[in-house]
């Protein structure tokens, strides 16, 4: 991978691109810090976008630092949250953290990954050290964290606990010296919060690598907070089955951000999806087989497949259905008045509009939705309604 697309491929922003790139071109191993918060034992294929741009750079033989916050988590990330998280216990962050290693390592290289815990260094911390760490942030700067702000404006509960969860995550980058921290969009002021206070220990400031936020089974931000996640230990059944449950605008970004496409046919994908001149079933199908791969196997992958198929597909399709064949490229509303599976266009809307016409197993969105000659899909209209297209 060349340096323009490891800086910019899945990547929402870095800070500095310039002062990176030049960093990056200089030769030197980079110390690259990713942390993570055990707050529960399951990673999702939203985590998985970061994890493999650090692979990216692994690859090229910088040196990844994954600090496990055992300290952090028992506080909780307040970023995007309008209240106060329950506070964990020690021994069910230590639990999670195992099970957070193990998903990891299904990504990035175990042998040229440093571990390092929080605990090796605020376990040591003494009322000093804390307040030498808070005297070097003030209220202004914490309120300018948009989840801090809206809070405290809404005399919604803030802790002062919470209001240090930057601060530590902060000094993690001065414990370990990072160069370069990723995170996700969210991540922002944390991330910036190290860099500010690296700068004021007198220690070079990290740049940041921000990787975009992808969007869940359910439309929203995937995270745990709102059960709509890809997990990474889900079987492969499960894992392509939500894949296909996706809505087909998120398929641009995820062929970007969760594989290895080359850049050429990613721009295809993306023209072709814009024109309408490609089915976006085909294309989540082969999503799904591309991500089940990464974290099972190209086997496990293609059973997967069958197995929807099997169960969403050809569960309800009678055998006698009648097939009608188009030779020119036509709409899905003409199709349905031709095809006599409605009495109208209008009458296809509404169905349309009630989620109650599919192709081939997968709801229709789309009034413009456009058929090709010999695709050989199946059209279904509520229940009892089929017809065949060739």
């Amino acid at each position: 991978m060349d340096l323009d697309e490891l800086l910019t491929r899945g990547v929402a922003e870095v800070i500095v691109a310039t002062e990176l790139r030049a960093l990056l071109s200089s030769g030197r191993t980079l110390r690259l810090k990713q942390g993570f918060d055990p707050s529960r034992p399951y990673m999702h294929i939203g985590n998985a976008v970061g994890l493999r741009k650090l692979r990216a750079f692994q690859e090229l033989g910088h040196q990844i630092v994954l600090i496990v916050g055992d300290w952090t988590a028992q506080i909780g990330d307040p970023s995007g949250r309008d209240e106060t998280r329950p506070r964990l216990t020690a021994e069910i962050v230590q639990s999670n953290a195992r099970t957070y290693m193990e998903q990891f390592f299904r990504v990035v290289d175990r042998t040229r990954t440093e571990v390092r815990w929080q605990s090796e260094w605020f376990g040591e911390f003494k009322l000093e050290h804390a307040l030498d760490l808070t005297g070097r942030f003030t209220l202004a700067q914490m309120l300018a964290h948009e989840t801090f702000r809206k809070r405290y404006e809404a005399g919604a509960p803030l802790t002062i606990l919470e209001l240090m969860y930057p601060m530590l995550q902060a000094y993690d980058s001065v414990a370990i010296q990072s160069d370069v921290e990723f995170g996700g969009t969210d991540q922002k002021f944390n991330n910036l919060a190290g860099r500010e206070l690296m700068s004021q220990m007198g220690l070079p400031p990290q740049h940041i690598l921000l990787v975009p936020l992808i969007p869940g089974t359910d439309g929203r931000k995937m995270g745990k907070s709102f059960d709509n996640t890809v997990d990474i230990t889900m079987t492969p059944e499960d894992m392509y089955g939500k894949i296909m449950s996706m809505s087909d605008a998120v398929l641009p970004l995820y062929y970007e951000v969760l594989t290895d496409v080359p850049l050429a046919e990613l721009m295809e994908i993306k023209q072709a999806l814009t024109h309408g001149s490609v089915n976006p079933r085909d294309l989540k199908m082969r999503l799904g087989r591309e991500i089940v791969t990464q974290f099972h196997s190209a086997a496990a992958a293609v059973a997967a497949e069958q197995a929807f198929v099997r169960q969403f597909v050809q569960r309800e399709i009678p055998s006698d259905i009648p097939v009608h064949t188009i030779t020119s490229q036509t709409t899905l509303l003409d199709l349905m008045v031709a095809a006599k599976l409605v009495s109208s266009k209008a009458e296809a809307r509404r169905l349309i509009d009630g989620g109650g016409v599919r192709i081939d197993g997968e709801k229709v969105t789309a009034y413009d939705h456009m058929l090709e000659p010999g695709m050989n899909c199946v059209i279904q209209i509520g229940r009892r309604k089929f017809a065949r297209v060739q």
